[in-house]
Order: structure tokens, then sequence, then C-alpha cells
């Protein structure tokens, strides 16, 4: 399967991301991992990416779509993957085409999990990190065993300044500009589906199993 999720930040992309990859047993690749992975290392790209979110801006299309050209060479790639926050722009949509067209496969599904702005502020502004081991919790749902504390290494749990409720509002607005666009290039061409990510993460996992299945029956 090669499988894409879609949808604004906050409604559980990551989560389902690793439930799909354990399913179906493909690589699950996250533009964001490789970034943060690139810039520890000395490579003149790490560099480059590095000044980009420093600054609070997006990795420019070119340079992402470089670094996920050379991710889907590798062999764990060959009977498929799992992309989670890209492609973010109608740009690097069509680039994926071509890397997938020159390798003679193309994309099964795109899965939109999608979910209220409010309910993603609510959601988002109640997450904790832990700042050593990298842990999360959330104040309503999944609260520490020791209140502010990590359950693993002891430390004190973080908000990150992502999930403060402005900054939340301001992910929003930037997703609405710039990955909307993605969405109807995907449903145009047929491929993409819908669920609502505001129910549990069983739940939402039970719907995107149920239409990717019932894609894979039509075809």
């Amino acid at each position: 399967m090669r499988i894409i999720l879609i949808g604004p930040p906050g409604v559980g992309k990551g989560t389902e991301a690793e439930l799909l990859k354990e399913h179906y047993q493909i690589p699950h690749i996250s533009t964001g991992q490789i970034f943060r992975s690139l810039t520890q290392t000395d490579k003149p790209v790490g560099k480059i990416i590095h000044n980009f979110i420093s600054r609070g801006e997006f990795v420019p299309d070119d340079v992402t779509n470089d670094v996920v050209a050379y991710r889907l060479m590798e062999k764990d790639c060959e009977k498929g993957f799992l992309f989670d926050g890209y492609p973010r722009t109608v740009f690097q949509a069509e680039a994926l085409d071509n890397m997938l067209k020159e390798k003679g496969q193309k994309l099964d599904v795109v899965v939109f999990i999608n979910g209220k702005d409010d309910e993603i502020v609510e959601r988002l502004s109640g997450r904790r990190v832990c700042p050593v081991c990298g842990a999360t919790y959330h104040l309503l749902n999944k609260k520490p065993k020791v209140e502010g504390l990590c359950d693993f290494d002891g430390a004190k749990i973080i908000q990150r300044e992502d999930d403060m409720p402005e900054t939340v509002l301001k992910r929003l607005t930037i997703y609405r500009n710039q990955t909307e666009p993605v969405i109807e290039y995907y449903k145009e061409k047929g491929l993409l589906v819908e669920v609502d990510g505001a129910g549990t993460i069983m739940g939402t996992h039970q719907s995107v199993l149920k239409v990717i299945g019932e894609l894979s029956d039509i075809d």
C-alpha cells in the first residue's frame, strides 16, 4: 500500500500513521522527523533545513522534494510507504506523482483526517511533552502518574510553544491556505477518502481501515 495521511495539525495523523504502519507493515515516512534528524548532522542539507526551521519557516518545496526522493530510493519502500506531513503543497504533490511514475508506481489512497478548529485547539493546548525522552501526555485524557512529571524519567513535562492556543490558531491558518488545495488536488484524482478525527484513537483507526478496505474492494 502507498498511502498519504493529510489533515490539520492535531487530528492524530502521527498516531494513526503508526497504527497503519503496523497493520500494513510499511515504513512511516514523516518529513518532519527526517528534517529533525538531518539538522543534527554535518550534511549541507541539514544546515539549510535548520536555517528555515529556526526562522519558523517551512522548508522550501525543492529541498523537501529532494529529501523525499532520496528516502523513496531506500529498500524498505519497495512494497509501499505511508507519508505523514507530505505533500504539503500542490507543487510537492505533483513532484511526488512524477517520482512514483518514474518508478512505475502510483498512490493507492489519500486519507483526509478532518477536525473542527475549536476541538483541535483544545486537544493541542492540553498536550504536554517530556523534554528529555519525548514522551507525550494530555491534561485531560493522558495524565502522567505524578502530576507535572514524566512517568519514565521524572523530568518536568512542558507545553511546547507550538501547542499554545495562539500558535495553534496560526498553524491552522497556514494549513488552510497551503494544504487545503492539496486536498482538492487528490479529490479531483479520485484518491481522497475522508474520516472524522474527533473520536477516539481506535475509533478513527477503524474508520480509516474501513474506507481503505472499501476502496480496495472497488479496485
